[in-house]
């Protein structure tokens, strides 16, 4: 028995170096700001042109994120972390050799060029969702019963990752008073992401994860109606019933509550709710990763306010941006957890365990709340590079909010597990609102160069795209409220 849970105990330490190995170096999609400066200088590429580089990163993530899940759920995170092995090696290793082979004082780059950069930006994007779904899943399902805490720290290290690789950009690969070596960069991102994804690949394989399955008997909880459970908790918005109530001796702590789908593809689309849910990401996630995609463009648009270069301004506010991505992820999960709790399967009933003194839901609500906030006060009052630091923080505050409060509120709505596949098809929101918000933004800047110039500047360049983000993330806020009512005394 001892030797059983030593082993447990080894199996544990080695997912979880593994996860966090993955985390720390899978965010190399993210370090386009840091890369951007460089491929104007050397490449002479038009806004437009780096924002469709950025958003191939961005948006390839998103195609075959449902086809990743149902890998997880099937064969496990290995699959997925050998295939973010191949494809982060290929992608950061051809992106550099395309650079390198561009002369350095060479007129606009050709189409060619350019397409091929599109191309493996995009396999760099693919390669970050295997590794992204891999190493979340194999925390949440090695940890079912702290999905909030697995999560949420898998992910605040992967939030962490953009912040590590820039420290490592601005240390090594960057020259005083230059911009960044992005070939070398991307030839030593290529060598680092292999070899971790390798290795994390046999871990994960020699470790699989336990299944899942609802169990066959849950009496009568699948007749739970969630409203007559809740009907007390009817006059507190948004906070769970804080009047004290008597408990049976025998069933103390355990309120049961009605139990997820556990349904197919079919049965998730049937549900308005879903598409409710799948509003609310497109606007939270698309506006969230349209900033992530060009702030560097964001912040260079704007004068500075000191003596500091460009290339540190931008690499000051991708650190920001990354640390309370980081931070967000790393805080929610366990908050969420404690306030929140998921329900589970107690003597057969799906129930909570604990007290609640929140839904999850909250959390959906607030994430929009924080970045139609951080829009309108770019808009209003940031005139300086220097001063783009709220929205560095509001986004990566929400960004990080957004993707760590959703795989509790979606095993606790259609079940853990298919909760990869469900997981996978909610992302394709994303998908849709990063290409719509990214090109808002590269089309407004487009329109207010000036002749002869090649880069966009003023606050006029995003003023019009902040402003409708701003409008967005109300609607998102609505849209979140519309869940609470339905979902608030379920998760």
């Amino acid at each position: 028995m001892r030797v059983n849970a030593r082993t447990s105990r080894i199996r544990h330490i080695l997912v979880c170096t593994a996860v966090a190995a993955n985390a720390i170096c899978a965010g190399g999609v993210y370090s386009f700001p840091l890369i951007a400066p460089a491929l104007v200088e050397r490449l002479k590429l038009s806004q437009p042109q780096l924002t469709t580089i950025a958003l191939a990163g961005m948006a390839a993530q998103y195609p075959f994120a449902a086809i990743v899940g149902k890998a997880i759920d099937r064969y496990g995170p290995w699959s997925c972390a050998l295939a973010a092995c191949v494809l982060n090696s290929l992608g950061f290793g051809l992106f550099a050799r395309e650079i390198a082979q561009t002369p350095a004082d060479g007129a606009h780059v050709s189409a060619g060029t350019f397409h091929m950069l599109v191309l493996y930006f995009g396999m760099i994007g693919l390669a970050t969702v295997c590794s992204y779904f891999g190493l979340v899943f194999a925390a949440t399902k090695t940890f079912p019963q702290y999905i909030g805490i697995a999560s949420g720290t898998s992910m605040s290290i992967f939030g962490l990752s953009p912040l590590f690789l820039s420290l490592v950009a601005s240390r090594y690969f960057t020259a005083p008073d230059e911009t960044l070596d992005a070939a070398r960069f991307f030839t030593f991102m290529a060598t680092l992401t292999g070899v971790v994804h390798f290795i994390s690949t046999l871990i994960f394989y020699a470790n699989p994860v336990p299944h899942q399955e609802a169990p066959d008997s849950a009496p009568d909880s699948r007749s739970v109606d969630a409203e007559s459970l809740g009907a007390e908790e009817e006059q507190e918005p948004l906070l769970a019933d804080r009047t004290p109530k008597p408990k049976d001796p025998v069933s103390v702590h355990i309120v049961a509550v009605e139990e997820p789908t556990h349904g197919s593809t079919l049965d998730l689309f049937r549900d308005p709710y879903f598409w409710i849910l799948c509003l609310w990401m497109l606007l939270v996630a698309g506006s969230a990763e349209m900033v992530i995609s060009n702030l560097g463009s964001i912040v260079l648009a704007l004068p500075a306010a000191s003596a500091a270069s460009a290339s540190a301004n931008v690499a000051t506010q991708v650190r920001l941006l990354s640390f309370f991505n980081t931070a967000s992820r790393l805080l929610i999960g366990p908050l969420a957890d404690v306030l929140a709790p998921v329900a589970s399967y107690l003597d057969g009933v799906w129930a909570f365990s604990r007290r609640r003194h929140a839904s999850r839901v909250v959390f959906v609500v607030a994430t929009a709340l924080v970045l139609a906030a951080t829009y309108a006060w770019l808009v209003l009052a940031v005139r300086t590079q220097e001063a783009v630091w709220p929205l560095s923080v509001g986004t990566g505050i929400a960004y990080g909010a957004t993707f760590t409060v959703l795989p509790g509120i979606m095993s606790s709505i259609w079940g853990l597990p298919n909760l990869g596949r469900n997981f996978g098809i909610i992302s394709y929101a994303a998908f849709v609102g990063t290409p719509v918000f990214s090109y808002l933004y590269a089309l407004v800047a487009a329109r207010h160069v000036a002749p002869g110039e090649t880069a966009c500047t003023g606050v006029q360049c995003w003023r019009a795209t902040f402003s409708i983000g701003a409008a967005t993330s109300l609607l998102a806020c609505g849209a979140g409220v519309v869940l609470w009512r339905r979902w608030r005394h379920r998760v």
